[in-house]
């Protein structure tokens, strides 16, 4: 069970995107899916490079100007 979703709710979100997508679409979708999330896992892994980077996310200057 993933978050409270069971077998009967994925394969009723399977179909559903089956019927909205067709079988022939089903690898492309898979693919991007993947590529999202691997990106995602990367960003939220990797340190920040500088600086900047910091003061973008915080919206904090780090040094005084």
């Amino acid at each position: 069970m993933i978050g409270g979703i069971g077998m009967p709710e994925l394969i009723i979100i399977l179909v559903i995107v089956l019927i909205i997508f067709g079988a022939g679409k089903l690898p492309e979708i898979g693919a991007g899916l993947g590529k999202g999330i691997k990106n995602f896992k990367k960003a939220t892994n990797e340190p920040l490079e500088t600086e900047e980077d910091v003061e973008k996310i915080d919206g904090k200057p780090t040094k005084p100007q």
